[in-house]
């Protein structure tokens, strides 16, 4: 049994890698420490316990896992260093092994982290709890609280796609979700302790109801009754999971804003098909069609991932046009790097780093001139904000409900709060507008 008086008082910190999805997971995490008698931190503080949750979509998270591992050994060498997220459940021994890490919890262990803590003394390699995530069931739902104003509320988990570039499958199971009556308690919960945006997470959200037998277009129906909350978001979506209902629903809501983000992952039809995608170009453009018919403001973001095995300079001419032609306000650009146990290892084609990089940057260029033309169109208009309530170099800033941002100088008084304001000037370098309050 373990003797939970030790943690009283103990101070705690958390470091997030990668999605938005994780971020509500270490909020929920960090709630249930502090119940225990933890005190949560800063990461950047000297701390008794410090729990990293960490991602591994690309190289490049699992390198930011290993930093942030040594960054926490530097400022306190006597603490106790627990990793969880997805690289963890991914390899729990090969982060066993580094050195100052004392405990590592996969993908569901984590949210048991409590039970998992012993005595808080240093080991001489990290202990592991991490299960067999493919065969689990267990949801756990979870939201973010405290970290900003917006709320990232967990309504799905796992992913029954099995694309050939990606691991995440591996790293969280498969499909499943709690059901709706749940999830809208959870929500009503957010909301009574300050919630006035909601956004919607997962790792495909569009599944929902697959294992509670109802959809996620059920969902946002009930989820739009909660007139506690203001604003909702409707966060990654799969563009063949995005029906013509869902996209109408959004258009006569009050309280789902006119937001998408759709991932694309590639223009080119051929690699589409080596990803192993559930869709083409043409559906995808269908979408983005819909989208602007019914919400010409809406604000709609693209995942793409430029280099993968089998991509040629042809191929991705193709998608870059097709890019260029569609009405999309920003993209987020992923290069790809390999991933262990995934199909794409087997294609024979492969990109030189310095080709991916390449493309990666001209891809940039290309968001860079649609978000710049996106905001544009609505300078000297007004718009409804909602205000963050971080201080950045005597600033503050907020988002419209079609997701443009604004800066205001800051007002503690305004920390989340919906304020009518005039979008003054769009500020190119930074993309934000500057504004001014009507209210």
């Amino acid at each position: 049994m373990i003797d939970k008086s030790l943690f009283l008082e103990k101070k705690v910190a958390f470091h997030t890698l990668g999605c938005k999805l994780n971020f509500s997971e270490t909020s929920t995490i960090a709630r249930a420490l502090t119940d225990e008698g933890f005190i949560k931190v800063k990461y950047d503080d000297f701390a008794d316990v410090y729990v990293i949750n960490t991602c591994s979509v690309t190289e490049i998270a699992d390198k930011k896992c290993r930093y942030a591992i040594n960054k926490a050994i530097r400022q306190n060498p006597n603490a106790f260093v627990v990793v969880t997220g997805c690289f963890a459940q991914l390899k729990p021994l090969s982060i066993s092994k580094m050195e100052g890490v004392d405990l590592v919890l996969g993908s569901n262990e984590k949210f048991r982290i409590a039970d998992y803590l012993g005595d808080l003394q240093k080991k001489a390699s990290g202990e592991v709890h991490a299960g067999k995530i493919m065969t689990n069931k267990e949801f756990f739902p979870s939201y973010s609280m405290g970290d900003r104003t917006r709320t990232f509320l967990k309504v799905q988990d796992g992913c029954d796609y099995f694309c050939s570039f990606c691991t995440i499958p591996l790293a969280r199971g498969k499909s499943r979700n709690a059901d709706i009556k749940t999830t809208v308690q959870l929500a009503k919960k957010a909301a009574s302790e300050g919630a006035r945006e909601i956004i919607l997470t997962g790792v495909n959200i569009g599944d929902f109801g697959k294992s509670t037998n109802e959809n996620f277009f059920e969902l946002i129906k009930e989820l739009d009754k909660i007139k506690e909350i203001e604003r909702f978001r409707i966060s990654s979506i799969e563009p063949n999971l995005l029906s013509d209902d869902i996209i109408e629903f959004v258009a006569q809501s009050q309280r789902f804003m006119p937001h998408f983000h759709i991932p694309l992952q590639s223009g080119s039809n051929k690699v589409l098909a080596m990803m192993k995608r559930k869709y083409n170009r043409e559906l995808f453009a269908q979408r983005v069609e819909k989208i602007k018919s019914l919400l010409p403001h809406a604000f709609i973001g693209v995942d793409v991932i430029v280099g993968v095995r089998g991509e040629t300079g042809i191929h991705f001419n193709e998608a870059l046009d097709f890019i260029n032609e569609l009405d999309i306000s920003q993209l987020h650009v992923f290069t790809y790097s390999e991933r262990p146990n995934t199909k794409a290892l087997t294609i024979e084609h492969v990109v030189p780093i310095s080709e991916r990089k390449l493309r990666s940057q001209i891809l940039h260029q290309v968001s860079d001139k649609k978000t710049r033309h996106f905001y544009g169109q609505f300078e000297g208009q007004t718009a409804r904000v909602l205000f963050e309530g971080s201080e950045n170099e005597g600033m503050m800033n907020g988002y419209t409900e079609n997701y443009l941002k604004v800066k205001l100088p800051f007002d503690a008084s305004l920390k989340n709060s919906i304020k009518q304001v005039k979008l003054k000037s769009f500020v190119p370098d930074e993309m934000v507008f500057d504004a001014v309050l009507m209210d």
